[in-house]
């Protein structure tokens, strides 16, 4: 016999597991390629048929297997990516701000990447086919699938959405001084069709550069205006409105979604008013910007409203009171109860002068509440409630409750109704000291302007104690400014004399500092009304406001002319300027 024949055959090895290939059942792929038993799997059936429910998640509750087997066993069968290490600091943050962080968690979803106009999405559920589906229209894009574990896609989500709120959109501290406006339009012109884009960045870029430049020239609102065959955009500097932009027609759609997705409005609501909020750093400032939305013939009508978080408030000697008018003024606001009224134009600097007052009387041992619409500075030590009308928090509601939190100081935003006024009246009456503004033109207007809210005369008389009026003129430029000698019948028109001048009088000319305007910043003229007891007596009798202001005027008033010409003759503005504010101011 052979040696070969005396050695034994070797024992045949075991078969491998048949190979689980796409389209194999789950339960298949666990068992023969990630060890999951298959008295398990039965078990699991057995209860699916039972309630209806997944087999992995069947699997997981019966820690039969892991979330991670269930995830790499589905993308077999799917013959998907999956992904178990998520690079949640490299997912780009302009993917994220177009969806909602409640959407992302509610149906654990996370875009990681964009490649032309397929976007990839990690999900833990490729067959919400509809969750899917509605990313594809939020987007633009082709959905591109890849899987990962439900614990794994919260946490990334967590994340990147703490990486965009602590951004606070710092992609403006990129943006260049020199960055033009006209150059970025035309390069969005250029693109045809903007689903064919590789990203955004154009018409986001296009928009920040808005923001920004609107901070670094002092604008106070953009607008942002549909025409018929273009579009106008234009800066608020120091009260008046300039034209900085004409972006084509085609572009109206894509920047008015972007404002309103900033903001986080509904952008395929398009027939309805909507109001908004954007939080920004721009160049280290906190800016907050209300946005206003507001459909036309043309299409939706734009305005942000920017406030810079970052300004200091002014004190009452920086608001150029005269020495008179700001002695006055400081034994006004210290009185113990009464109604002291501010009263101008929107926009005319009321808001400043309120919370300047209030800071200069804001002690330990005063109670000073406000009531605002909204809320554009926060005051330390003093609460602030904002109103909200869509939940029923009006001025009206909140004063009624105001008045148990024991005040010594009361703000209301604005008295806009008899409801409120009479409710500012009681409340001044029971030894509260009430602040507040009104619209009308002069002080003596405010008089009437209650009575005409239906307002008792008699009720007006014994609370009313000082009305402020004011407005906001510019102040001629520094640098460019030029001294001159007006004539006779130019100084006339203010009320000043040739020998009322102490120096010089300055024209504005404009240059680079101030952009051309030939004014840079702006500052308040005043007009005081001081109630006193023959003021009270003709409010009794109901009289109108030119009775009222002429006895004002013999009790020592300025009228806003007069408060605008002392600051001509101070060298901070010019005669057109004044004119131009107190046109309709002349007794």
């Amino acid at each position: 016999m052979s040696s070969a024949a005396s050695i034994p055959p070797r024992a045949a090895a075991p078969a491998p597991p048949p190979p689980a290939t796409a389209g194999s059942l789950l339960g298949e792929i666990l068992t023969a390629r990630h060890g999951v038993k298959p008295k398990d799997i039965e078990a699991a059936l057995a209860r699916q048929a039972e309630t209806g429910a997944r087999l992995g998640e069947i699997l997981i509750e019966q820690k039969a297997a892991t979330a991670e087997q269930i995830i790499r066993a589905l993308g077999e069968q799917l013959e998907l990516t999956v992904m178990l290490d998520i690079p949640a600091d490299e997912i780009p943050l302009d993917l994220i701000r177009e969806l909602p962080i409640t959407f992302a968690k509610q149906f654990n979803v996370i875009p990681l990447r964009r490649e032309s106009r397929t976007l990839t999405v990690i999900t833990a559920d490729p067959l919400q086919l509809s969750v899917l589906d509605d990313l594809g229209l939020m987007t633009g894009c082709v959905i591109e699938p890849v899987l990962s574990t439900p614990e794994r896609i919260v946490e990334a989500i967590n994340k990147t959405y703490d990486r965009k709120a602590h951004a606070a959109e710092a992609v403006m501290d990129d943006i260049r001084d020199d960055d033009s406006l006209d150059s970025l339009a035309h390069e969005v012109e250029e693109i045809q069709d903007l689903l064919d884009v590789d990203d955004e960045a154009p018409i986001i870029r296009l928009v920040n550069t808005l923001m920004a430049q609107a901070v670094n020239r002092r604008a106070s609102d953009i607008h942002i205006e549909p025409a018929e065959r273009d579009m106008v955009v234009r800066f608020r500097i120091d009260g008046q409105l300039y034209e900085v932009l004409r972006p084509p027609k085609g572009l109206q759609a894509a920047v008015t979604s972007r404002v309103k997705i900033m903001a986080g409005l509904n952008i395929a609501e398009k027939r309805l008013p909507q109001d908004g909020r954007i939080r920004i750093k721009i160049a280290g400032k906190d800016v907050d910007i209300r946005v206003s939305s507001l459909p036309t013939n043309y299409g939706e009508r734009i305005v942000l409203r920017l406030l810079d978080r970052t300004n200091t408030l002014l004190d009452l000697n920086s608001l150029g009171f005269a020495e008179d008018r700001l002695t006055q003024i400081r034994r006004i606001i210290n009185k113990s109860h009464g109604i002291v009224l501010v009263t101008g134009p929107t926009g005319s600097g009321k808001t400043t002068t309120l919370y300047s007052a209030l800071a200069e009387i804001n002690q330990p041992d005063i109670n000073i509440l406000t009531v605002e619409d909204p809320v554009e500075y926060q005051l330390p030590g003093i609460g602030q409630i904002q109103v909200q009308a869509k939940i029923g928090l009006t001025f009206v509601n909140v004063l009624r409750s105001i008045l148990r939190q024991d005040p010594d100081v009361i703000l209301i935003g604005e008295t806009r109704d008899l409801e409120t006024a009479e409710i500012a009246i009681q409340a001044s009456l029971t030894g509260h000291l009430v602040f507040s503004t009104l619209h009308t033109n002069d002080a003596a207007s405010s008089v009437t302007r209650l009575v005409d809210m239906g307002v008792e005369p008699f009720l007006v008389a014994s609370s009313l104690i000082a009305v402020l009026a004011q407005r906001l003129v510019r102040r001629v430029c520094p640098e460019c400014r030029q001294s001159y000698t007006p004539t006779a019948e130019a100084l006339a028109e203010v009320g000043l004399r040739p020998e009322d001048l102490k120096g010089p009088i300055y024209r504005a000319r404009g240059c680079s500092a101030c952009h051309e305007t030939g004014y840079q910043g702006r500052e308040g003229i005043y007009e005081l009304l001081t109630v006193t007891d023959e003021i009270r007596q003709l409010i009794v009798q109901n009289v109108d406001a030119g009775t009222l202001k002429k006895q004002a005027l013999k009790q020592g008033m300025k009228t806003l002319r007069d408060d605008g010409a002392r600051k001509v003759t101070m060298g901070v503005t010019t005669i057109e300027e004044v004119l131009r504010v107190t046109q309709d101011d002349t007794v």
